[in-house]
């Protein structure tokens, strides 16, 4: 699977402005006339947090290795996300067991490593244990032609060494998955004056947030957005979210798949 991601962080009243333009152009995932699909994934990390800090550098060759639960749908996959030629992500994934998510198998890790070297042409030195369980609900829009995509994060939550974070209300992360970074959705978003958030990586400001890690500042601008930058007072519990929003998306327009990606 390969594209150019656009991330923003969108308020609920820009949002639903966009809905009657966003429906001319895409319809909703429909699965058993469920429009909105809870994600539980798990980040693996070495001990060094080489995966947050080179994504936080700006690496260029850099990794994710997560286990996502599709709850709704019952599946569960390792996925390992790399990059490709021209900036674009290329992810990888095989089906998973979620009962061993205290650590990665063996089959997982060799495929991780596969995948890696594989892309990079380099060994995969990273010994990987878990580091941030992240869950939140989405839904997906998906162009009627060209094979473009929109996903819309709500409910959003960290969790790591026993401790939990959720995030601010009535905000979501929008991400836009094109061909060439400049789809329909993109400009529909611009054109509201919504611009990418360039550092909008849930694993990383997770990470941040929870005080996983000690650098972050390249993520602050997206921390602030959303609320959760340590000398911003929280916007409150996206449980609070206007629930018209969603209300707005179970148009006539659907369609129907196993998982979405």
């Amino acid at each position: 699977m390969s594209r150019i991601d656009n991330k923003f962080v969108v308020e609920g009243p820009t949002l639903r402005a966009l809905v009657p333009d966003l429906a001319q152009t895409f319809d909703i995932l429909d699965i058993e006339k469920q429009r909105s699909f809870t994600y539980a994934t798990r980040y693996f990390d070495d001990d060094a947090k080489s995966a947050y800090f080179e994504h936080h550098q700006g690496v260029r060759k850099g990794f994710k290795v997560r286990v996502r639960r599709y709850v709704d749908a019952g599946l569960c996959f390792l996925e390992v996300k790399v990059k490709g030629q021209r900036g674009m992500t290329e992810k990888y994934r095989m089906p998973y067991d979620p009962e061993t998510l205290d650590a990665l198998t063996r089959e997982a890790t060799d495929f991780a490593q596969t995948t890696y070297s594989t892309q990079y042409e380099k060994p995969f030195d990273y010994a990987l244990v878990p580091s941030l369980d992240v869950q939140y609900r989405r839904i997906t829009l998906v162009a009627r032609e060209g094979g473009e995509r929109m996903t819309i994060d709500t409910d959003l939550k960290f969790s790591a060494n026993g401790r939990n974070l959720e995030t601010g209300s009535d905000l979501f992360i929008v991400e836009t998955k094109s061909a060439n970074g400049r789809g329909v959705a993109d400009v529909l978003l611009r054109s509201a004056k919504v611009r990418p958030a360039k550092r909008c990586s849930k694993y990383c400001v997770g990470m941040a947030a929870m005080g996983q890690v000690s650098r972050y500042n390249h993520f602050l601008p997206t921390m602030r957005q959303l609320g959760l930058a340590p000398s911003w007072q929280p916007l409150g519990l996206w449980s609070e979210t206007p629930s018209d929003l969603f209300a707005h998306l179970h148009g006539p327009s659907s369609i129907s798949n196993s998982a979405a990606a």
